[in-house]
């Protein structure tokens, strides 16, 4: 699943750091008019761009981010995964869906952040951060991470894991579903949590291997 799971989780310490900083932006009072300005900006300039195809667009991805279609779409993983007998493939992929979702429960009650008004699509509860964000990014890259052997191939794919979230947290801004800071700090702390989980899970991994050689060594 990882070839190096340390750069991996050297990497996901990176994005959860730049997670940590936006989620105090966002939540200080100091700091928080400065947020809203910019989230103003990019509201009004979604208003701006505003046409027929790409509300079709963003709406078709409002569909896709959903609970009715990213949940039957994950247990359908899981049970390729049990299937196959690839268990630490299924774990890490059970872990990063329980944390995700834990994350933005916790996160959503304690902010308790407006939506931006006006919005094109249903929406409930808060707004901070992105439900949609956060599930697609972590959906997204534990896809690429537990499918797909490394190599050339997962690199391609991993830039198209990227790809599709940097677009579905676009289509929630554009449609008033979301602040600008919402999408930034739920995509990052997906992706931080899917290369976390993946990377604790294979470390894991190996420190029982160790564990296990030494033991079945003769004393």
């Amino acid at each position: 699943m990882l070839t190096n799971h340390r750069r991996a989780l050297l990497y996901a310490a990176g994005l959860l750091s730049v997670t940590v900083l936006v989620f105090v932006l966002v939540g200080f009072d100091a700091t928080r008019p400065a947020v809203q300005a910019i989230d103003d900006v990019v509201y009004r300039g979604a208003e701006d761009i505003r046409n027929g195809p790409l509300t079709t667009v963003a709406r078709a991805l409002n569909v896709l981010g959903g609970g009715w279609v990213l949940i039957p779409f994950r247990m359908v993983v899981a049970v390729f995964l049990a299937a196959r007998q690839r268990w630490r493939a299924l774990t890490t992929w059970l872990v990063i869906w329980f944390v995700a979702e834990v994350a933005l429960v916790v996160f959503k009650a304690w902010y308790a952040r407006p939506r931006p008004p006006d919005g094109l699509v249903g929406v409930k509860g808060f707004s901070f951060p992105s439900g949609h964000a956060v599930a697609t990014a972590a959906t997204a890259i534990a896809l690429v991470l537990v499918l797909l052997p490394a190599g050339r191939q997962r690199r391609r794919w991993e830039v198209y894991a990227a790809l599709f979230s940097f677009a579905m947290a676009l289509s929630r801004v554009y449609l008033n579903a979301h602040w600008f800071s919402d999408v930034v700090a739920g995509t990052l702390l997906g992706a931080g949590i899917a290369l976390t989980v993946a990377g604790v899970v294979t470390e894991a991994r190996d420190v029982a291997t160790r564990r296990r050689e030494r033991l079945a060594v003769p004393g």
